[in-house]
């Protein structure tokens, strides 16, 4: 019998690794093929300006696990555990009622390489999940030729962990642009996004109907290297690619210019290609996922959320994976929809990824937890409200970043701040601190009061 938690909805929480906020048909990107995530969006609220508070991994993860600022956490890089004293959102779900499941990557302790052959290692209980499976990123699963995690368990029992260990191992001895591009060496199949698209569709079919859910989906892809299945990237092998934003030294910090190097426009073309097709590997599997929650009947009765950790320069500004606070790597997809929830809008509201744990909670009907930095933006996606945040932040060691509807402000560490005119330069390609420095001091001030917000003024 149901039990009396069953009237709240179930969350179906799925997110993907460096998908940029640009690559998704429903922004208009012709070149990609994403009808699920499409369809899904036609059900719900698109945002168009959700930020990263930590453009890479684990300190994205762990700001949106805790609900806190990543400087409170001490997230400044990937080398970081989520304390064990904060409580988490999937604890909060957890603690009121709800079975908690995961399927796929949560970064939550990076340093610890070793996720336990069924991906249940204590630790995810003690995040308060019920029903873990967490999987290796790509890379974790290809390092060793034994099981690091369930994924590759499951390589290993199919007769094909060390053919994948193999592959990893020649990308990592070559130095030329090929070994991020080159296609898997897998059978579609048995590529992970499959694995953990397939896995998570069971989920939703077994699990029993006497309390509500909350299931974390996290696929490892589309982050480097850009390796989808064959079969996926031949669809993709001549299509026509956006042209990058072009490389300039010109105003940019010594860090960001050391990053920087001219690569050629094809293979800069070669590698979007690849990326695309890794992206149209997890549409297929959200497809497989929505289709699991439909025939099991609760659709209706299921918030389903879309976002990223972060995204992904693509060769814009002559640079590759993220890690800086420029609009390519910073802004990832979001996608809101479930009851209640009004359908085929499009927001410009400006959000912070960490601003879903309280939202969802909101959404949900839980009561809120206490002490959060993030700021539930449920009002948003209900219809009630069109705006949320005047300004976003964001942080990693090198560098602070604001940014409201027009200007972004980067301050860097020992090095020239950075500012650009997003109205006039959306391709951030002329930094005029200098021509504005009452701006530069204003936001500079902002950003400096919203950097203690967690602490002195708390």
């Amino acid at each position: 019998m149901p039990g009396s938690d069953q009237r709240r909805p179930n969350v179906l929480f799925i997110m993907d690794d460096q998908h940029r906020y640009d690559y998704l048909g429903s922004a208009g990107a012709e070149f990609v093929s994403t009808p699920n995530l499409d369809r899904l969006a036609e059900r719900g609220v698109r945002f168009t300006h959700c930020c990263s508070n930590a453009p890479v991994c684990a300190p994205a993860r762990t700001s949106l696990a805790s609900g806190l600022n990543p400087w409170r956490l001490g997230a400044y890089n990937n080398d970081v555990f989520l304390p064990a004293s904060r409580p988490t959102l999937y604890k909060h779900f957890r603690d009121h009622g709800y079975r908690v499941g995961c399927v796929g990557k949560l970064d939550l302790a990076k340093p610890d390489g070793y996720n336990g052959l069924y991906g249940d290692r204590p630790r995810t209980f003690q995040w308060g999940f019920t029903h873990p499976e967490e999987c290796e990123g790509k890379a974790h699963a290809g390092r060793k030729p034994v099981p690091q995690g369930p994924y590759g368990r499951y390589l290993h029992e199919k007769g094909l962990l060390e053919r994948f260990h193999l592959d990893y191992k020649a990308r990592n001895r070559r130095r030329d642009f090929m070994r991020w591009i080159a296609d898997s060496a897998l059978p579609t199949e048995d590529f992970e996004d499959c694995y953990i698209g397939r896995r998570s569709a069971q989920f939703i079919e077994n699990i029993p109907d006497d309390f509500p859910w909350f299931l974390f989906v996290s696929f490892v892809g589309p982050h480097i290297p850009f390796d989808p299945p064959t079969e996926y990237a031949e669809r993709y092998r001549n299509a026509d690619m956006p042209d990058p934003i072009p490389m300039s030294h010109e105003g940019k910090p010594s860090w960001i210019q050391k990053r920087q190097e001219e690569i050629p426009t094809e293979h800069i073309k070669m590698s979007r290609r690849q990326y695309c097709a890794a992206i149209e590997v997890i549409d297929d599997q959200v497809g497989l996922i929505l289709d699991a929650l439909e025939r099991r009947g609760e659709l209706e009765n299921t918030i389903v959320i879309f976002t990223s950790d972060h995204g992904e320069f693509l060769g814009d500004h002559g640079m590759y994976t993220k890690t800086a606070p420029h609009e390519p790597a910073l802004r990832v997809p979001l996608i809101v929809a479930g009851p209640g929830i009004p359908q085929g809008v499009t927001s410009g509201a400006l959000i912070e990824l960490f601003d879903l744990n309280p939202t969802v909670t909101e959404l949900a009907g839980l009561p809120a937890q206490p002490g959060l930095d993030a700021r539930s933006f449920a009002d948003v996606v209900t219809g009630k409200r069109t705006d949320h945040r005047a300004e976003v932040v964001s942080f990693l060691r090198q560098f602070r970043m604001l940014r409201d509807t027009r200007y972004k402000y980067i301050d860097n560490v020992n090095d020239i701040p950075e500012l650009y005119d997003l109205h006039e330069d959306p391709g951030e390609e002329r930094n005029i601190a200098e021509q504005l420095p009452e701006v530069v001091e204003d936001m500079r001030a902002r950003l400096n009061k919203r950097m203690i917000e967690g602490d002195a003024l708390r």
